[in-house]
């Protein structure tokens, strides 16, 4: 007989189904050949510390750190788990061999190979390997199993990655609970848990101390339409009105009209992340619950595998497109534009080398039905994205008037869709008329209305889940750049189907609040993130790195042995600093004392010891210039600031750096 594992109970009836083995059994079904049993997700855990060490039940900082000379696993203490578990067992060691019918991801081997590892299996290992749970896909899956061994890196790299938690969050949560907590308060860390929380608290400091500083901006009116001028923002209301005063009188006078076509592309397709942050962005889903319909749709036989990060199809998916596109029946006014000619295939869409153990997120062709108003909106957002990849570009005519007033430049620009093509799909969104212009000519002349704008400079906006997933995605850097985005991926902070959790995790343990679409820290967050000055806990750069390691374990180009060595010693290390009370800290410290530095009141960073006198300060705003955290770190670090500015009041009009020197000497003066 041959033994069939799949992850859910669902999956494990559909696979029966196809089998033939249509006897139902306590905890499998059987015939034709087969036995097919199911995990309930995680049957298996990591052992406790005190499963390794008896002294390690009791929390105490002598204990520390905890690094097992060989890593266990135990069952969770559940009677269905066990009762499961016995059953497999049996199965495992009557069978001739076992098939691994896991979600196809790292963490569907893990789950797997947990059971079978406590099974104690020697028994020949296959791998069902499938991106669709729709009769077709699985038969085929069936046709073209694989060796078990095939996928032993991606099992090692889930093994090295869940390892990676336990030591980090086990160790750490101790260290600092113990070292900070105080009140029996347990201050919980983790791995990507802990720098997510330190960029929302960071953020949060961003906006505390940020101070709006007044400006202007020259505009007239020509013809009913707005241009501005090219000086941009203009530092003084006197500076402004002057300006003002020089062009009173003088007639507008276009100097150039320009209009250019141009093309917009179709969206990329959706991986998980990309989904999570389009169902926030328009439907003010959370990522959770995003995830859960999209797996909802997936075991409906509706959508392909959802916990991916790639945008991109395989080139073998291309001949199946019509076929496709065709079973979008409820899409039948878009999909009969494009099946009666040849179907696009676009460098954009299908690319091997962009696409690993799965492709984007694409539906299947089942018809929909029964869903819930969350699932259709999901399924319809998966559809339209996937049919309008096959559509023609959109067809845009951009229009830039540059006008002349004494020696001012002023500008306006306009845009109008000539073609809609891909975004007939989107006819709601593109409902607005994109600021079309009226027909300009060259030396034309006319009166004009000058006005100057006060406007005021906005803090930095708080995250939402859309943008934090972003900036989870991107380790902390601002990227709008689909291609550049793509190729940040692997430095990204955890993977696309563990980031839901984390942000739940941090909303279960009140270290941050939603405020309607915005995702705000707590006190207790942010009071947590101001004991921890550890790179390697807070630091989103470097987690992504980390990230980026686990990654290279799966790919075979990092050893397994050579990531423990690291882990262990960075553990070991982190222990030793903060029993010491000497973290490695950003944004550095104190050049006066070497103590740490903090946001003091709403004008500067000053030293954490400022009690006993240490008067050092970097004022966030410096000649003109509003340096940001980054910037007061390289000051620090280097003396100096990594970008050049433009500086107030300074004999040259060249951007020059910031020097640390020139700081400390003003305020000495």
């Amino acid at each position: 007989m041959k033994l069939c594992i799949a992850e859910k109970p669902s999956v494990a009836k559909d696979i029966a189904h196809i089998l033939g083995a249509g006897t139902r059994k306590d905890g499998y079904f059987e015939g034709n050949g087969y036995w097919v049993s199911w995990t309930f997700g995680h049957l298996c855990t990591l052992k406790e510390p005190n499963d390794y060490d008896a002294f390690w039940k009791k929390w105490s900082l002598d204990s520390l750190p905890m690094i097992p000379p060989r890593f266990g696993i135990k069952l969770k203490n559940n009677k269905g788990i066990k009762k499961q578990f016995q059953t497999i067992e049996k199965l495992v060691q009557k069978c001739d061999s076992v098939i691994n019918c896991g979600d196809a991801g790292q963490e569907g081997e893990l789950i797997q190979r947990w059971v079978l590892s406590l099974a104690n299996s020697t028994k020949p290992l296959s791998r069902l390997w499938i991106s669709s749970l729709t009769e077709e896909a699985i038969k085929e899956g069936f046709k073209n199993l694989k060796p078990g061994n095939d996928y032993n890196r991606l099992y090692a790299a889930g093994m090295c990655r869940a390892v990676g938690d336990w030591m980090l969050g086990m160790n750490a949560t101790r260290l600092f609970t113990l070292k900070f907590g105080g009140n029996g308060r347990v201050l919980s860390v983790g791995r990507v848990q802990t720098p997510t929380l330190a960029m929302i608290v960071e953020r949060h400091h961003e906006i505390q101390n940020f101070v709006s500083e007044t400006y202007f901006e020259l505009k007239t009116v020509y013809r009913d339409i707005l241009f501005s001028c090219t000086k941009g923002k203009i530092s003084t209301k006197e500076k402004g009105e002057e300006l003002i005063q020089s062009i009173h009188g003088s007639e507008f006078m276009v100097d150039s009209y320009e209009q250019k076509e141009g093309k917009q592309l179709p969206p990329k397709l959706f991986d998980l992340t990309s989904i999570q942050v389009e169902c926030n962005k328009k439907h003010g889903l959370s990522a959770e619950n995003t995830l859960g319909f999209v797996q909802k749709l997936y075991e409906k036989k509706l959508v392909t595998y959802p916990r991916v990060d790639t945008t991109y199809l395989s080139d073998d998916i291309y001949p199946k497109i019509k076929g496709i596109l065709e079973k979008l029946t409820p899409y039948k006014q878009y999909t009969d534009k494009i099946i009666g000619k040849k179907i696009r295939k676009s460098k954009k869409v299908f690319d091997n080398k962009k696409v690993t153990d799965h492709h984007a997120i694409i539906p299947t062709g089942q018809y929909p039905s029964s869903l819930s108003l969350q699932e259709k909106q999901v399924y319809d957002m998966i559809s339209r994205r996937f049919i309008s990849v096959f559509f023609p570009d959109c067809k845009i005519s951009n229009t830039a008037v540059i006008g002349l007033l004494d020696k001012l430049k002023f500008k306006a620009t306009g845009k109008q869709i000539l073609d809609p093509g891909w975004k007939e799909l989107y006819p709601a969104e593109d409902s607005k008329d994109d600021g079309v212009m009226p027909s300009f000519e060259k030396g034309e002349k006319g009166v004009h209305q000058p006005q100057l704008q006060e406007k005021h400079t906005a803090p930095p906006k708080y995250y939402t889940e859309a943008s934090l997933l972003r900036a989870m995605e991107t380790a902390g850097k601002q990227v709008d750049d689909d291609g550049l985005r793509e190729l940040m991926k692997e430095n990204g902070i955890g993977r696309p189907s563990t980031r839901a959790n984390i942000i739940e995790t941090l909303f279960r343990r009140k270290y941050i609040e939603r405020q309607k679409k915005r995702i705000v820290a707590t006190s207790t967050g942010i009071d947590l993130i101001g004991k921890i000055n550890s790179d390697l806990l807070k630091s989103a750069e470097l987690t992504g790195l980390w990230e980026k390691k686990l990654r290279d374990i799966e790919t075979g180009a990092l050893a397994t042995s050579t990531f423990k060595e690291e882990l262990n010693q960075m553990v070991s290390e982190l222990v030793k600093d903060v029993k010491l009370n000497r973290q490695k800290s950003t944004p550095h410290s104190c050049p006066k004392c070497k103590k740490g530095l903090i946001a003091s009141g709403k004008s500067a960073w000053g030293c954490l010891d400022y009690k006993n006198g240490c008067d050092f300060k970097i004022p966030f705003v410096y000649r003109g210039v509003r340096l940001t955290p980054k910037e007061a770190g390289s000051l620090l670090k280097t003396g100096k600031t990594a970008e050049k500015y433009v500086l107030e009041n300074s004999e040259s009009e060249e951007a020059q750096h910031i020097s640390l020197a020139a700081i400390i000497e003003v305020k000495n003066q």
